[in-house]
């Protein structure tokens, strides 16, 4: 049986470490069988991969691609809470932030990026409820931001 650790290098990924807060909170907080990852930008080794908005400066489909940058971050803040990801049980919700030009209107088909990749890592128990949400700005000027909540053993 494949692990998600191994799903996740045999679709080209590399787990990164846990991005470091820019802000005060936690980037995981475990309360009993849940884990909640705070919203997530596309870091990649400390760098925002791209700044914009989506459907101005950053194209649709890079922005899919940043959402799924965005899931990585949240898979490692999750690994962080749980050590292995095999304790996953279930991916539960992805609320997904759009950076939206005002006549942009494709917000799910972005955070799509995000909910494929924990469908790719994590099987059936990637299956989540979500909300797609276009706003004006995100920090650092992040075209996307996503968060979760996952049920771990």
């Amino acid at each position: 049986m494949t692990t998600p650790e191994q799903r996740i290098v045999e679709l080209g990924y590399t787990l990164p470490e846990v991005a470091a807060p820019v802000a005060a909170y936690v980037p995981a907080l475990r309360s009993g069988d849940y884990v909640y990852i705070s919203g997530q930008v596309p870091v990649v080794e400390g760098t925002l991969s791209e700044a914009g908005k989506v459907g101005a400066e950053v194209s649709p489909e890079r922005a899919k691609e940043l959402a799924a940058i965005c899931a990585l971050n949240a898979i490692a803040a999750v690994r962080s809470e749980v050590g292995e990801l095999s304790r996953v049980r279930r991916v539960v919700k992805v609320v997904g932030f759009v950076a939206s030009d005002p006549g942009f209107t494709g917000q799910p088909q972005v955070i799509n990026g995000a909910s494929e990749l924990l469908g790719q890592v994590f099987g059936e128990a990637g299956t989540h409820a979500r909300s797609a949400v276009g706003v004006t700005a995100l920090p650092l000027d992040a075209p996307v931001e996503v968060e979760m909540v996952v049920e771990a053993e």
